[in-house]
């Protein structure tokens, strides 16, 4: 099968690069053609060795943009989506290729195609929407619903449940999201912890992640550690007020022995063996969004069999059914040092506890299955 993964989000790096990443080398192995479909002067951070094609009109970026400019630009984006879906419908018809995969979608991407020739494509198009939040959900329902005499328009949602806040439509599907993988670390197996417990803080660097409330409980708990425990805080910054208030937390930590910063954005293989490196993973951070969205950072964890120390609105379904780490109670900082001094100090006795656990969720989660799981959405009969 001939496989066309549609991409128009442009980014330097993280989860969306390795999920465009997951989509092509998992469908590989499955025996299908893949290649991409992007605005023209689209810049892909990784390369995917797969044909790239081009759509005229470019991407519109939001990046520094208020007012009525930013009104402006929302208007000429939708018009430039309306022509790519009508580009996409010519070359579907043509016979270029048996399915065309949307990897991150909202929406809005449905509301568009609703208006568009591509709601009659001659074959499947798949939108993966990486989670529904409650502001969101009335108006996905709705949009998804107006589609549901198009058969071949399938809106695929990335979540642990079967419906959407207890609503759902028939032209709906519900998948669990893939884990992250160490896919250029050839014969990979997660380390024994040493003498020393390394654990790691990785990803975007954003204010809502309270980095420095995180480091005075970790300071706090340290005394109480009955082993030698070092952190390592890797943040990748977008914007140059991140930027300047990660450097900020930098230099005033740089005194503590135990705690070392890396301020560097990380892709491909280097991202890949700096998870290697450490024991366990922390996500201290708290958001109402991860109770709806996957989190790229667990997920990462659990294809990199690393325990996790989490908030408790960390996709909580995950935790429900998996021994993978422990949780604290969102945005309870003294919860948060029991947890660590609990975790830390255990974490002897129940390693084997956690390695089982992450096994079975890696397996139930696995990229494998994932494509598996899009491939039979994609062979539905009409």
């Amino acid at each position: 099968m001939r496989l066309a993964i549609f991409e128009n989000i442009m980014t330097p790096g993280g989860h969306e690069v390795d999920f465009d990443r997951i989509l092509v080398e998992e469908f590989q192995k499955l025996g299908h053609e893949v290649s991409f479909y992007v605005p023209e002067k689209f810049k892909f951070s990784f390369d995917y060795h797969v044909p790239v094609h081009y759509l005229q009109g470019e991407v519109v970026s939001y990046s520094g943009v208020k007012g009525l400019k930013r009104l402006w630009y929302t208007v000429k984006r939708e018009k430039h989506r309306m022509g790519w879906y009508r580009q996409l419908m010519k070359l579907a018809e043509a016979g270029d290729f048996d399915a065309l995969i949307v990897p991150t979608s909202t929406y809005r991407y449905l509301r568009a195609i609703r208006r568009s020739c591509l709601r009659k494509s001659p074959v499947p198009v798949i939108f993966i929407l990486h989670g529904i939040n409650p502001g969101e959900a009335p108006k996905f329902l709705h949009e998804a619903e107006e589609l549901a005499a198009c058969p071949n328009i399938r809106p695929v949602v990335l979540t642990f449940g079967q419906d959407i806040f207890g609503k759902t439509r028939k032209n709906i599907r519900y998948i669990y999201p893939p884990t992250y993988t160490p896919r250029d670390l050839e014969g990979y197996k997660p380390q024994q912890a040493e003498d020393i417990l390394t654990i790691g803080f990785f990803g975007q660097y954003r204010r809502e992640k309270k980095l420095e409330d995180f480091l005075e409980v970790y300071l706090r708990a340290k005394a109480d550690f009955n082993r030698q425990v070092r952190l390592l805080v890797q943040g990748a910054t977008m914007h140059p007020e991140d930027a300047e208030d990660f450097e900020r937390i930098i230099k005033r930590y740089q005194g503590e022995e135990s705690i070392e910063f890396l301020h560097k954005g990380l892709i491909g293989r280097e991202w890949q063996e700096a998870i290697a490196a450490i024991d366990v993973l922390l996500l201290p951070y708290s958001a109402p969004r991860y109770r709806y969205h996957w989190g790229g950072m667990l997920f990462t964890a659990l294809g990199f069999g690393k325990p996790v120390i989490a908030s408790d609105d960390m996709n909580p379904e995950v935790f429900d059914s998996f021994k993978v780490g422990a949780l604290f109670h969102s945005g309870d900082l003294e919860d948060l040092q029991r947890v660590l001094t609990e975790f830390i100090n255990s974490y002897g006795d129940k390693q084997a506890e956690y390695e089982a656990g992450l096994r079975a969720a890696s397996e139930e989660y696995s990229p494998a299955a994932f494509a598996g799981r899009i491939e039979s959405i994609i062979g539905e009969q009409r």
